[in-house]
């Protein structure tokens, strides 16, 4: 049997539905026998976006300031073909960017 190695990158702006599709991937290897290392949490990343609050330049300079954070996460999945199948089938929410590298 062929074994791969997967790593898996998964990123979104909530954390819990990122650690969810984490613990679908997570059931799947311990479902399948496979070892898997993970997840790894990377450093959140802060998207600040200043704003002024009045924008026609009249009254006093207040602003408002918008925040965006990307969650995320790393796995490493030593998979058979039927390990990276099932892997492909899991449902992926709205907000969450995954990708798959493998290494034969």
């Amino acid at each position: 049997m062929v074994s791969y190695k997967a790593r898996i990158s998964l990123s979104g702006t909530e954390h819990r539905v990122v650690d969810r599709v984490c613990n679908e991937i997570k059931e799947i290897a311990s479902r399948t026998g496979v070892e898997i290392h993970g997840p790894m949490p990377l450093p959140t990343k802060r998207l600040v976006v200043p704003v002024r609050k009045s924008p026609d330049g009249e009254g006093t300079n207040t602003w408002d300031h918008w925040e965006m954070r990307i969650h995320k996460r790393l796995i490493d999945v030593d998979a058979d073909e039927r390990t990276l199948r099932q892997l492909m089938r899991i449902p992926i929410p709205d907000g969450v960017q995954i990708e798959i590298q493998i290494k034969s």
